[in-house]
């Protein structure tokens, strides 16, 4: 007898009993992974809207009444629109000072912390000088300080140093910040030092290396303070309280509590102060649009070795 056996895996091919049942478990698992998939964009998007509704209701409410404030106080949708709250503001309230007091420090602190901060961070990544170590180790102790318990003699030496009650008092203990520095030092040692030494060898010196070579190549980290150091002065307040308590000086977080506190009016008046807590967002929300794409799509490499 010349005829072979044939297994039944041979006889049924491709299509045999087992690749049947592989190919009927495909569908099962994409099945699976669409709905573990949809699930989980379900989770995210209610988390989403939890998280984006108080702002909504803030935006709706200062276009809102009074009355209509204190009665639908979580509708989005005003019964009666109206600009009163923002017409206040800007015209018969001292928020327009406060703004311009907010844009002033903010600026400074910013072009300042990015600075000095660079430079502290330059120094202590390859500068080599006695007590680099415990300079160091200060820098990561006053991280671990809750800026709270700071305020006492940040306050005594404001006073003792002459500049309470003014521009210098709110800007100057604000031009550095540890963490800061931190971010800085981390980032100019992962920078290779033969770009520092092929800068030095046609003629260039310490200063020389950090503007022209080092921190143009440092621009993600530099980023990172630009925000972190907007966001920070911006949203200042605790520092702000015991710095000044010139009226002329009040910024727009200091203004801003003092309405919530109701120091500077009577009743509710929900939308005066929910329309100057939706214009204080603006500008960091801003800032942040336009830096996004610079934060997420940095190389992290400096040269090709």
């Amino acid at each position: 007898m010349t005829a072979a056996t044939v297994s039944p895996r041979t006889r049924g091919g491709a299509g045999g009993p087992g690749d049947g049942g592989r190919a009927a478990a495909r569908p099962r698992r994409s099945r699976r992974r669409m709905l573990a998939t949809s699930f989980t964009y379900a989770v995210l998007v209610v988390l989403a809207i939890l998280y984006v509704y108080p702002f909504l209701i803030q935006v709706a409410t200062s276009f809102k009444t009074d009355a209509d404030a204190a009665q639908n106080a979580i509708s989005l949708l005003p019964q009666t629109w109206s600009t009163a709250a923002y017409e206040r503001l800007f015209l018969r309230s001292d928020f327009p000072l406060w703004f311009r007091n907010s844009v002033v420090v903010t600026v400074v602190v910013t072009v300042g912390r990015v600075f000095i901060n660079s430079l502290a961070g330059y120094a202590l990544a390859r500068l080599r000088f006695r007590g680099r170590a415990l300079v160091f180790a200060g820098l990561v102790a006053v991280m671990a300080v809750p800026n709270v318990v700071l305020l006492i003699p940040k306050f005594l030496v404001i006073k003792q140093v002459g500049i309470y009650n003014s521009f210098a008092g709110l800007i100057i203990p604000l031009l550095a910040d540890a963490a800061g520095i931190f971010i800085m030092k981390n980032f100019f040692e992962s920078i290779p030092r033969s770009v520092e030494e092929a800068a030095r060898m046609d003629g260039a010196g310490t200063f020389r290396v950090f503007w022209s070579v080092v921190l143009p190549m440092a621009r993600p980290a530099l980023v990172t303070i630009v925000i972190l150091s907007f966001q920070g002065s911006w949203n200042e307040l605790s520092h702000f309280i015991v710095a000044s308590q010139d009226p002329q000086l009040v910024t727009l977080t200091k203004g801003v509590a003092q309405l919530a506190s109701g120091q500077l009016s009577q009743g509710t008046q929900y939308p005066l102060k929910l329309a100057a807590a939706a214009i204080m967002t603006i500008p960091v929300a801003v800032l942040f649009f336009v830096f996004q794409k610079r934060i997420m799509n940095q190389s992290a490499g400096a040269v090709k070795e």
